[in-house]
């Protein structure tokens, strides 16, 4: 080890870490990642030059390595399942970037905070409008941790111990649920799917329902692209046990899907990334958190829920967090949840763009992606070997691609479409073997036709020999 300084990497003298070392109660620094599992940790030195390369050097090679990524806007990418890719105007970006409001964290002084607030008010407001529900928070973190605190607070409202899911879900969502659901005695169970249709088997539903069951969750549209038929007579069945109603849902189709306020859903979840917020490698993301108007679910809502007062004559508004239900402000024994702080600038972003697209805007929206990719679906299934879409069922923006019949793997014709310069769709033959060497494709506005065709004629030359 060197007895050098390090010109990155602060406090790497020998004394200095020995120093540290002892204060914090340790023999060597490896004993500060015992939990990083074996196989992941890196047995070797890193391969780092010598002698130091100067800041202008250093500079220039990163800049050479990161030459060597690829954007969207570079290459058509038809990857979704989860983090889409949507146009960003540009007056999104610039009303973010301004100092009044580039922060990610909480307000907590709001006499000073009043535009912030208000952001985040009227983010809440057309959260509200959009998905027909009574009340909002100013978002969690991803859909993810959304759905693991609808899952709790559903337990908590309910007394139960019990959700059931689709078997159709994103399998991130099912862990991060799982993590949340364990330690609160929460028991996670599936409900199986039509085979021909991909809609959630009703006989299934009713079979595994029952009094201990909390909440029925389903996401409409699925994963896998398709709409959900079956709302109400699963919201009817959820009710009828006593159970509440979540549904997750991709808020760029409500523009022309049904609010999910509007078929019996008590608590809604979501994920707000493609309402004005770039992709940016895989986050931040942004959780959308909505129910109904009780006290004992908005007790029970975690996070921060911006509220909106006028003083005693009525003359002056003024902007407030209310209910906050995180450990920080309330006793922990009667916390809900320890989610408060989060990325605040993307609630703003999304409220910026939700108010410059309107109503009209969403529609529009919502129309051109379905017709995209349903020109994509008809295009591709044209193509000699491919079968789209795998379900029979009505696709928005996302839909599956089957390879079986041309004997390549997911992997073999995504390698062989990043050599023509196109980002194929996610592999999910490992999370659902039993649809066998499938892709799920996402296809949006900002895709033309010429893409869909390069892509179908890139296809078509990489299977149609």
């Amino acid at each position: 080890m060197t007895s050098k300084r390090h010109p990155y990497i602060p406090n790497s003298v020998d004394s200095a870490k020995k120093e540290m070392m002892k204060a914090i109660g340790i023999n060597n620094i490896q004993e500060l990642y015992t939990d990083i599992p074996a196989n992941c940790q890196l047995k070797k030195r890193l391969e780092l030059p010598e002698h130091p390369l100067s800041e202008m050097k250093l500079k220039r090679h990163i800049e050479t390595l990161l030459s060597r990524n690829k954007t969207c806007e570079e290459m058509p990418t038809f990857l979704g399942a989860g983090c889409w890719p949507h146009y960003v105007p540009a007056a999104v970006q610039e009303i973010v970037q301004r100092s009044e409001l580039l922060t990610a964290y909480t307000p907590y002084q709001p006499e000073i905070s009043q535009g912030m607030l208000q952001a985040l008010f009227e983010y809440q407001s057309m959260i509200c409008e959009l998905t027909g529900m009574d009340a909002a928070n100013c978002s969690v973190y991803d859909w993810a941790s959304a759905l693991g605190e609808a899952a709790r607070m559903a337990s908590r409202i309910k007394g139960k111990p019990e959700i059931l899911v689709p078997c159709i879900i994103h399998p991130e969502r099912l862990a991060t649920l799982k993590v949340y659901a364990e330690p609160a005695g929460i028991t996670v169970k599936q409900v199986t799917y039509d085979s021909k249709s991909g809609q959630v088997d009703l006989k299934d539903l009713e079979a595994k329902i029952s009094e201990k069951t909390a909440a029925v969750y389903i996401e409409n549209p699925s994963y896998l692209g398709f709409i959900e038929t079956q709302v109400e007579e699963i919201s009817d069945n959820a009710h009828k046990h006593n159970a509440l109603f979540i549904v997750g849902i991709d808020p760029t189709t409500l523009g022309i899907l049904k609010p999910p306020g509007e078929y019996g859903a008590d608590i809604v979840v979501g994920e707000a990334q493609p309402l004005g917020n770039a992709m940016s490698f895989g986050g931040s993301m942004l959780g959308i958190f909505a129910c109904r108007d009780d006290m004992s679910f908005l007790r029970q809502m975690p996070g921060r829920i911006i509220g909106l007062t006028t003083t005693k004559n009525g003359e002056q508004q003024g902007f407030c967090m209310a209910l906050q239900t995180r450990e920080q402000h309330i006793r922990r024994e009667k916390a809900t949840s320890n989610i408060c702080t989060n990325e605040a600038l993307c609630a703003v972003a999304a409220a910026v763009y939700l108010a410059l697209l309107g109503p009209e805007g969403l529609r529009d929206l919502g129309a051109a992606c379905m017709a995209k990719a349903n020109y994509a679906m008809r295009l591709l299934s044209k193509v000699h070997r491919v079968q789209t879409p795998v379900f029979n069922s009505t696709h928005v923006k996302e839909f599956t691609v089957n390879f079986d019949e041309s004997g390549l793997t997911v992997k073999d014709v995504n390698a062989k479409l990043l050599q023509r310069g196109i980002h194929g769709g996610k592999d999910v033959s490992k999370e659902f073997p039993e649809l066998g060497q499938t892709a799920l494709y996402c296809v949006t506005e900002i895709h033309s036709k010429a893409d869909i065709e390069r892509l179908a004629e890139a296809l078509d030359g990489t299977l149609g020999w």
